[in-house]
This record gives structure tokens, sequence and C-alpha cells, in this order.
């Protein structure tokens, strides 16, 4: 059954319902974005803006101030990308030839209720999953699983499609994982 169908058939059956039983109520407004839960990893398949691909593993802990996001580039390097709810990002690689840059966004990690005021643009079918959508700003589509209410997909304004693989409530990142090393901070003050 094509998906239009099947919505024509649930809207037809409510309706129906709503007449036969009056305890029965119909939507009356949009749905609403379901906020981040305040710690969760999820397990990304990112497609980039160039075409190329990665896999992210995002931490997002807004209890301690940060995103952390360890990142396996297409055939690249892995790259840590430590953002602070003070708008300091750190990248960097590990190793002998490890690399760091620091960044001041000016901006912190996005709150729970980071779609607070989006634009609710109906039901989607995205990777296999009835989603409701959300674009905010001309910056994001968000996609969220109708019946799980789960983050499934967000696509960015600069072409980025981003899947969401895994979703787990809770999980946490050691402190241990998220420190710069030292070479960020002796770079930037030799630079």
């Amino acid at each position: 059954m094509r998906l239009k169908d099947f919505l024509f058939c649930i809207t037809t059956s409510m309706i129906f319902l709503q007449f036969t039983n009056p305890s029965v109520e119909l939507p009356d407004s949009a749905p609403t974005p379901t906020p981040w839960p305040e710690q969760f990893h999820a397990l990304l398949c990112m497609k980039m803006y160039s075409g190329s691909h990665q896999i992210t593993d995002l931490w997002y802990d807004w209890p301690k101030g940060r995103n952390v996001n360890l990142i396996q580039k297409q055939l690249g390097v892995y790259m840590y990308d430590v953002e602070w709810n003070n708008g300091t990002s750190f990248y960097y690689t590990l190793g002998m030839n490890g690399t760091c840059e620091i960044i001041e966004f000016g901006v912190g990690i996005p709150r729970p209720d980071f779609l607070d005021g989006a634009n609710y643009l109906g039901t989607r079918l995205k990777d296999g999953f009835l989603c409701n959508v959300w674009e905010k700003v001309d910056f994001i589509w968000y996609y969220e699983d109708v019946s799980t209410k789960r983050p499934v997909r967000w696509d960015f304004y600069d072409g980025i499609i981003t899947h969401v693989i895994k979703f787990e409530v809770g999980a946490t990142l050691p402190d241990s994982t998220v420190l710069a090393p030292e070479y960020c901070f002796t770079a930037q003050k030799d630079a």
C-alpha cells in the first residue's frame, strides 16, 4: 500500500471514529519536535557536502556543556571534535603527527529544545521510517520517527545529510576521552 493511500485510510478512519465516538479526538495542531535528552549517544552515517562520507559517534552531554563528535572520515583520519558550551571547539587528531585547531564560534552547543519555533512540514517517509519533519531557519531539516519520537535524519542547508543509525538515551562518554592533548595549547602559544 502506498503511503498516500495509507494516510488517506488513517484520516478517513479517524473522521469516521469521531462521528461514531465523540470521545476520539483529532489532532488540532501540528506536532512539536521532541526535545533532545540531556545526555545521549548517536551513531551517525554522514554524507558530506563534498560527496565524501564519514561515521560519527556523537556524544551529547548538556549538563557538562559539551558535544563530542568522534569522526572517522572515509579512507581518512580519525578526528576528535569537542565542542563546549562557551563556544570553543577543539578539532584534533592523536599520535606522533597529531594536529589541533581551536576555533571560537561565539555560540555554544545546541540546547535540548533547539528546535523550538521550527516550522512543521508534515510527514515524509525517510530511510524507511514515517517521520514528522521540521525546518528551522533554512539551516536544518529534522526528521523524527512518528511512533518512537527518535531522530532519524538531519539534512543541512549546505548539503550535509546525517542518517541516525543508533540512538542511546542517557549514554555518556568518560571525561578523560574529551581532554584535548597538550599540543593543542602549546601549538597555539607557539603560533
